[in-house]
């Protein structure tokens, strides 16, 4: 897939909230929550990051600290940290706002992290 022509698609963590609280975010982008869509809650990480891989999406968790090591192993994935201080509408927005002004290519084998003081 030529990533800097597509929309990133997201794999969000099983111990994110469900994308329903995410409207900017599911309206705009391809979601899936490893837990609620996938039916994978309970797997390990390195699981986790493995089926973001295979489907070509990026993670998004608050286990940033776990996840940092797989960022740049695959060009098929990368991995967004979010700090656990955000509400689920500052991370809806704060998010979108990241992938819109990033461009997928640089999304892909990368490590980004968004905290309360992250400004798009």
């Amino acid at each position: 897939m030529n990533h800097s022509l597509s929309k990133p698609k997201l794999l969000l963590d099983e111990n994110f909230e469900p994308r329903i609280y995410l409207p900017k975010l599911n309206r705009l982008y391809d979601i899936k929550h490893v837990a609620e869509d996938l039916h994978k809650g309970g797997i390990e990480d390195r699981k986790v990051y493995e089926i973001a891989v295979k489907q070509e999406r990026i993670v998004v968790t608050y286990n940033e600290k776990d996840f940092r090591s797989f960022a740049h192993v695959s060009e098929k994935s990368g991995v967004i940290g979010i700090s656990t201080n955000l509400t689920p509408t500052q991370i809806d927005t704060k998010l979108a706002a990241l992938l819109k002004k990033t461009s997928s290519k640089s999304l892909y084998g990368a490590f980004h992290y968004i905290s309360g003081e992250t400004t798009f």
